[in-house]
């Protein structure tokens, strides 16, 4: 693990050479959730994640939250580490950072690969929940608030095939800090519609979807793909929003498409 001085936690998965991979991970989870996609990437590619603000390792981000303040802070911990250019691929809250990397530092983002996430901002009643849940877990000092979150974002085939997952991902949830959690919720609240920072992205970007999510559906992916330039459209079968975990093989196939495209 690398520190910097933004204090973001970067975590090498694996040692290689060329363009890095650098993953985000989605809420309310760490870079953990990556560690299985990780390990099927093609041979050959250095493979990071980061830990964002509140997060696994990482200590609280600055206020107000924001995406942005995010997005900064992990370009600054790849370039404190030495890497000037990467493969940006966020899931879910991390797609929203990995779109404001694109946004804020083009020189940095040599791709995109966007995970069972969305360019859109939130609808006024999801942003007004995200507070409620902000405040919820502030107040009661615990995550309790979201403990509940496997049931939505697991696949109902993965609910029935792989039902030691929801076990998987609570305990990554408990491990999560309450103050981080919240900051979280009120990053993304606060977060703009990006649809256009993928109409003008010049780099190749990969969209993967979980056939079954149902909190950025299929829709949502296409969305991004009709905005974007250069872009492929991955439906992952039999998973849901969690789709890095429930199928890492296949989201790993797509991003290393992805990632050979990028170093050309």
């Amino acid at each position: 693990m690398t520190t910097t001085d933004r204090d973001l936690a970067l975590h090498t998965l694996r040692h290689g050479h060329g363009l890095p991979v650098l993953l985000v991970h989605g809420f309310p989870f760490d870079h953990r959730m990556w560690l299985d996609v990780a390990a099927a990437l093609p041979n050959g590619a250095t493979v990071l994640a980061v830990d964002l603000p509140g997060a696994g390792q990482s200590p609280l981000g600055a206020e107000p939250a924001s995406i942005e303040s995010a997005a900064d802070g992990v370009v600054a911990a790849a370039r404190a580490a030495g890497v000037e250019r990467a493969v940006v691929v966020g899931m879910s809250m991390g797609g929203y950072v990995a779109l404001a990397a694109a946004e804020r530092h083009p020189d940095f983002t040599v791709a995109l690969g966007l995970v069972d996430t969305k360019s859109t901002a939130d609808t006024d009643e999801a942003r007004a929940n995200r507070l409620r849940i902000a405040e919820a877990v502030t107040s009661s000092a615990t995550v309790d608030a979201v403990l509940g979150m496997p049931g939505a974002l697991l696949g109902a085939t993965s609910k029935v095939a792989r039902p030691a997952l929801t076990a998987r991902l609570e305990e990554w949830i408990r491990s999560q800090r309450p103050d981080g959690v919240a900051w979280a919720q009120r990053a993304m609240a606060a977060r703009p519609d990006r649809t256009e920072v993928l109409a003008g992205f010049a780099g190749p970007v990969t969209v993967v979807v979980g056939e079954e999510d149902t909190l950025t559906p299929v829709e949502a992916a296409e969305h991004m793909v009709a905005a974007a330039r250069g872009t492929s459209l991955v439906l992952v079968q039999s998973a849901g929003h969690m789709s890095a975990v429930e199928e890492p093989a296949a989201v790993a196939n797509a991003l290393g498409d992805l990632w050979a495209t990028a170093k050309g």
